[in-house]
């Protein structure tokens, strides 16, 4: 039973520690809402506080809702998972691999072999009015392309990318937004209407999502907010700076352009968390959340990427989670699968980490101190002792390059990210927890080694590839 006093407690002093602009966070159990939060300000002049019902973006946790209709269509006969993606795009490829290997399945689970790349990135600065101005988005605006407006310039981009493939395709999980921006276009080709319209049809509607909507850029939802939707916030040089510039990245609508509530998306995650039941009713067929995140999707203690959906098993639960981060928006959506709770914590604060407000709202409902942990990367009680098989570069390019080096300093590894230094905690395998030296996580890694050297590195859920010396 949750203590909504001590829940309250904590989670303010998360916000504090934070410093962040504003946070709305909803919990839904079988009879209803179990809890809700709101606290900080969503206007420039730090007066109008947030709701369960103003709209946030919700970034990647979009993610799901695109793969469920992807699942709706499977089970309706009007695309099979197994279906090759050039049936659909005959045009697409992958470099060194047959035109028929990658299937809209392995869109959906990122382990087509697409590597990181810049798309997404490229998409954003040249189409989003008020935005490329500042020298990372100015070096983006001066590498692309094209404007990479459509669908058919990623799938171009993808067919002639230079930088090495992941693996072979269902081979290694490697996230991709550009396999969910070809999704969202293989769900209106099956369903014979844009993924916006189907999505609200099959979803939104029989969820009482009354809040939600699919809109690249903000004006629709706006409308629909009556007003009520966050500005966005990002922190510069130790400086809260408010504007209003919603991305706008025209091919990835179903990667990451949903607009929604805290209480829709826990209305949401609370259906998936009772396979399909709404308020008595089967309102999805359970079948599809199974597609989605069920018994086909192994249950581990470390992380399983089920169909835009993690999933992990915690102290005799199953727990499933996605983040979300854009300009001015950070989030994080989950659920405890086949006991009908779900929730959502929704930020309008960029490049923040909601994992603290989601798990200690997990640890509530599941009676446990709220500062339980849920670190799935855990310390081993052995060393490692192989560490020449995996010093050396490593490289990704979503956006501007970002590198990541291991080196031996009086034979103990260290990592660096870019400028960050760390130290690393041996979990087991070839994995790491990477610390930063206020003992903040930085990421969780994991080498991939093949013929007695690593090939690449998976930091977080993307895979840089070593750079040759």
């Amino acid at each position: 039973m949750i203590n909504p006093l001590a829940l309250t407690t904590e989670l303010d002093r998360i916000f504090k520690e934070n410093n962040l602009a504003g946070v709305s966070a909803c919990i839904m159990g079988p009879e209803g809402m179990l809890y809700e939060y709101n606290a900080g300000f969503i206007d420039q002049d730090e007066s109008v506080a947030p709701t369960h019902d103003t709209l946030f973006g919700i970034a990647s946790m979009s993610k799901s809702i695109t793969a469920l209709c992807t699942c709706l269509l499977a089970l309706e006969g009007k695309l099979s998972l197994d279906d090759p993606v050039i049936r659909y795009f005959p045009k697409f490829r992958i470099p060194g691999e047959p035109r028929e290997a990658v299937t809209v399945r392995q869109l959906a689970m990122h382990t087509t072999g697409i590597p990181p790349m810049e798309p997404l990135e490229w998409s954003i600065v040249m189409n989003t009015p008020g935005r490329g101005e500042d020298e990372y988005e100015k070096k983006l605006r001066a590498s692309s392309p094209n404007t990479m407006d459509t669908i058919e310039q990623i799938i171009d981009y993808i067919a002639a990318c230079p930088y090495p493939n992941t693996g072979m395709p269902g081979q290694n999980l490697s996230y991709s937004n550009e396999g969910y921006a070809i999704l969202s276009y293989i769900v209106d080709q099956a369903a014979g209407m844009p993924l916006e319209r189907f999505m609200h049809k099959r979803i939104f509607e029989p969820l009482g999502m009354t809040r939600s909507i699919l809109d690249n850029g903000h004006m629709a939802a706006y409308a629909l907010s009556g007003g009520n939707m966050t500005s966005l916030f990002e922190m510069h040089d130790g400086q809260r700076k408010c504007d209003d510039n919603w991305s706008v990245l025209p091919p990835f609508r179903g990667c990451a352009m949903v607009k929604s509530t805290s209480r829709d998306m826990a209305v949401y995650y609370r259906m998936l968390a009772a396979y399909g039941m709404h308020e008595g009713k089967q309102v999805i067929p359970r079948d599809a959340v199974e597609l989605l995140l069920g018994n086909t999707h192994p249950v581990r203690s470390t992380l399983t990427m089920c169909m835009g959906i993690n999933k992990r098993a915690f102290r005799g639960h199953v727990l499933c989670e996605h983040a979300g981060g854009l300009h001015g928006v950070s989030t994080k959506g989950g659920l405890v699968l086949g006991e009908g709770i779900g929730m959502a914590v929704l930020c309008n604060q960029g490049d923040e980490d909601m994992d603290p407000f989601l798990f200690t709202m997990y640890n509530a409902v599941l009676g446990l101190p709220l500062d339980t942990s849920h670190e799935w990367f855990e310390a081993a009680d052995y060393p490692f002792t192989d560490y020449d098989m995996l010093t050396g570069r490593y490289i990704c390019h979503e956006g501007i390059p970002a590198v990541f080096t291991l080196s031996l300093e009086d034979g103990k590894p260290v990592g660096q990210h870019d400028e960050t230094k760390t130290s690393l905690i041996y979990c087991g395998g070839t994995r790491f927890r990477s610390m930063k030296e206020n003992g903040t996580l930085c990421s969780r890694i994991e080498f991939l080694v093949a013929n007695g050297k690593a090939w690449g590195v998976r930091c977080g859920t993307r895979i840089y590839h070593r750079i040759a010396e």
